[in-house]
């Protein structure tokens, strides 16, 4: 019977002992759970448990209990992993140790996501298994200020090697393969330097490649080897090894071969090394590039800020300055942190933020953010919030996030690279068998030849980059054109959507209502009945009062003072003027107030069916004028709605204002399908109802009363100038209020998606088209057999066409431009 473990976990609500007699009870009713008493007085459990007991197990019956386990989700930096079986080892041990819940490790960005039970294990044990098992991992710090690792310096030190490599390996290529391409040079190397000395000296030359700058593929391929986890490593030097081995044999016995086999292969090990070296250079050069999104939105942020104390303007380090500290943002510097404008005025340069190219004009009262670069006014500023909190960091960490994930598309990656190369070895030994047992003469030499051929050729680097590369590149490029992905699966199943559905208020329109009609019904001068009714306004917050005032300045109409205003809270005003009551306010409102209706006639049923919001001021008992208010549609709407359309997306919009309303805003921008009149549970109820035909559906809003839509749909898009709680709902976020980034969010899906299935198709491809190949199926039709360094060519090959083809992400245009 298995010695059970021992697990202790943090407990949420627990508030008495019945919570305790419940929790416990939740935790032992668990199969495998010998036993879980609960401590009240630290809300812990420490639970004994065996096989068949796994922590997801723990964990779900504690949240079915309504006590759920505390969690926690570290990142970790994880060296020396080299292909898509580095990743599913790495990802094994994680996903063994009890307490962890979740555990995705991406090769490109060589990180792991590790979510646990809190009280269970800890990041710095899970980091020293990882260690322990040949992949030195640490504790990633706040990346906010961190970014991707730097790949310069592995980059560097990979290039002196592979320098080396090739300037050890060139003699012995030429000496041997030219003899070979050149039949009078291998005379003359037979005759002035001899055959034996050849040998040796061949052999001097591949040693100190093999165990100098190779010496990096034997550390870390054979212990993996001897651990029963063989990853690429091990492929090359089980490879070069062989190669190298029967050269010694060769060398030294060569009695011990059968007669004729007795071949040296010094350049194949030599050469499969330096160009392994070189391809590793190369792609880790590569790697670098596929962060640089990410590390140019950390290095946004200066290092220093300066603050205003008592009076006088001190240079203080960024990491130093706390909230509410008052700061000076001179003309052309970065903003430092986030802060609220206390003084002055300046436009702020945005982009790196929003992906909006226009400078935002910045006044008292305003927020600016970390990053951003200020214009030519200065401005003073309360800073709101730092290090981690910033809108930077949280954008930083959210794009990291991202890249993180596991996209549905990997799932099929994964099952095949668990199995791969132990399959590839077996393939491998089966190629020198079946050649020592049916190959021509010399057929071991043969054997050896195809069968270290097999070994390199089918080093998986291009399977477990083929993925997380374009998802890192993609969603970088998103961030830099105001397109966050909170949840990286969005990524590919927004590609798949068919219905686009949009909110209106605040995403179609500008969220802010307009006057845009003031009709005059009496004698008086518009601009002095528009100046009573904005005074009679006044004390209103309503969002149409409010419009009615903004109005009134723009037209230049001052706000007159009035006597005994009473506001009657969604209806209505009324307030003395000198040329009697002035009533303000609703059509019902008004016949309450015994006012005659008769006036308002075709004009404000145009208002009406146009979709403004009509409401009117009497003088007395008479009717003086109509007034038309509409919440204005974003200038570009209409543009993306048409671009959405023609990549054959169906758009519709869901509200809960009235049809009138919500058909006139469709009507202008040519959308077909509106949901109207709907509370926030009825907009979740029609996205279901669109989905309830098999079609996928994005939702796009911004307010509270949208948070529920958006996480009912398959894809929800939140507007990031809105609610913070829509854009927890949401699965994507823009963090700018244009809708350009909408159709930004498809195309960058679109794209991503496109390439990783080009990086699949090669990866895949290019292994069951060469594989059956470095085997020999062609040499007995037309007397072909791969050369194993044609193998490591090619296998290094394949990887930098990956990651090249994923650094071409960086070039998606903003889709505004190419609709315009």
């Amino acid at each position: 019977m298995a010695t059970p473990n021992t697990l202790t976990l943090e407990l949420q609500n627990l508030s008495c002992a019945s919570c305790v007699g419940r929790a416990q009870r939740a935790l032992e009713s668990v199969d495998g759970v010998a036993e879980a008493p609960v401590n009240l007085a630290t809300e812990t459990a420490r639970v004994s448990l065996s096989a068949p007991a796994t922590t997801g197990d723990l964990a779900n019956a504690l949240d079915r209990a309504g006590y759920p386990a505390q969690r926690d989700t570290v990142v970790l930096d994880v060296q020396s992993m080299s292909c898509a079986a580095c990743v599913g080892r790495v990802e094994r041990l994680l996903k063994a140790t009890y307490g962890v819940l979740e555990a995705r490790v991406n090769l490109a960005s060589e990180r792991a996501f590790v979510t646990y039970l809190s009280g269970s294990t800890t990041a710095d044990a899970l980091a020293a298994k990882i260690t322990k098992a040949g992949f030195p991992s640490t504790l990633r710090e706040d990346s906010a200020t961190t970014g991707p690792r730097d790949k310069e310096g592995e980059a560097r030190a990979l290039k002196h090697k592979a320098l080396l490599a090739a300037a050890l390996t060139l003699p012995v290529f030429l000496i041997e393969m030219g003899g070979h391409l050149y039949p009078p040079f291998h005379h003359w190397v037979a005759r002035n330097i001899g055959q034996t000395n050849s040998h040796w000296f061949q052999m001097i030359l591949t040693t100190i490649v093999l165990f100098g700058p190779g010496r990096l593929f034997f550390a870390k391929g054979i212990p993996a080897l001897l651990r029963g986890a063989p990853e690429m490593n091990a492929l090359v030097a089980l490879g070069a090894s062989a190669a190298y081995l029967y050269s010694l044999i060769s060398v030294f016995a060569p009695d011990v071969l059968p007669p004729g086999t007795a071949n040296v292969y010094f350049e194949a090990a030599a050469v499969i090394v330096t160009l392994i070296l070189v391809g590793r250079w190369m792609e880790t050069r590569a790697k670098g590039r596929t962060g640089e999104a990410i590390r140019a939105l950390v290095e946004l942020a200066p290092d220093e800020a300066t603050v205003e104390v008592e009076g006088r303007m001190i240079t203080r380090p960024v990491a130093q300055v706390i909230t509410d500290e008052v700061i000076v943002i001179r003309p052309g510097e970065r903003v430092p942190l986030d802060a609220e404008v206390l003084h002055g005025n300046s436009l702020v340069d945005e982009s790196m933020i929003t992906g909006e190219p226009v400078p935002v004009a910045k006044a008292q009262g305003d927020t600016i953010t970390a990053g951003t670069v200020n214009g030519t006014g200065a401005l003073k500023a309360r800073v709101t919030a730092i290090g981690p909190d910033t809108m930077l960091a949280q954008i930083v960490r959210m794009v990291e996030d991202a890249q993180g994930a596991r996209l549905p598309i990997q799932a099929l990656v994964d099952r095949i690279t668990s199995v791969f190369v132990p399959v590839v070895i077996a393939v491998a030994l089966l190629t020198v068998a079946v050649w020592i047992l049916f190959g021509p003469d010399p057929a071991l030499g043969l054997a050896l030849v195809a069968g270290v051929s097999v070994l390199i050729i089918a080093c998986p680097c291009a399977m477990g980059l083929a993925t997380p590369t374009s998802i890192m590149v993609g969603t970088g490029r998103a961030a830099q054109l105001g397109v966050l992905f909170r949840r990286g699966d969005a990524l590919q199943t927004l590609q798949a959507v068919d219905v686009v559905a949009f909110d209106k208020t605040g995403t179609l329109t500008e969220g802010r209502p307009e006057l845009v009609a003031f009709d005059v019904l009496n004698n008086m001068p518009e601009d002095e009945l528009l100046g009573l009714v904005a005074g009679a306004e006044l004390l209103s917050e309503h969002p149409l009062a409010q419009a009615v005032l903004r109005g009134a300045e723009k037209r230049g109409a001052t706000p007159a003072k009035l006597e005994n205003p009473k506001v009657f809270v969604g209806k209505g005003v009324v307030a003395e003027t000198e040329y009697g009551q002035l009533a303000v306010g609703s059509y019902h409102f008004m016949h309450d107030q015994g006012i005659s209706m008769s006036k308002i006639g075709e004009r404000t049923y145009a208002l009406r069916k146009s979709g403004h919001t009509v409401f009117f001021a009497a003088l007395g008992k008479r009717l003086v004028a109509n007034i038309g208010v509409m919440d204005p549609i974003k200038k570009e709407a209409k543009q993306i709605v048409q671009r959405l359309e023609n990549d054959g997306l169906e758009v519709a919009i869901v509200t809960g204002d009235d049809a009138t309303t919500a058909g006139a805003v469709a009507s202008q921008l040519g959308i077909a399908t509106t949901c109207v009149e709907a509370l926030p549970e009825g907009k979740a109820k029609m996205v279901a109802q669109l989905q309830a035909g098999g079609q996928k559906v994005a939702f796009v809003g911004d307010g509270i009363n949208d948070a529920p839509a958006l996480a009912q749909a398959d894809v929800g898009i939140a507007i990031g100038t809105g609610t913070d709680v829509a854009i927890e709902a949401a699965d994507v976020v823009l963090s700018s209020g244009a809708l350009s980034g909408v159709v930004n969010a498809f195309e960058i899906s679109r794209r991503t998606m496109t390439n990783i299935r080009q990086n699949l198709f090669w990866a895949f491809g290019y292994n069951v088209a060469l594989v059956p190949v470095a085997a020999g199926v062609l040499y007995p039709v037309w007397g072909l057999l791969l050369s194993p360094m044609l193998g490591a060519g090619a296998m290094a090959a394949s990887s930098v066409l990956v990651l090249s083809n994923a650094l071409r992400l960086r070039f998606i245009k903003p889709a505004l431009k190419e609709a315009t």
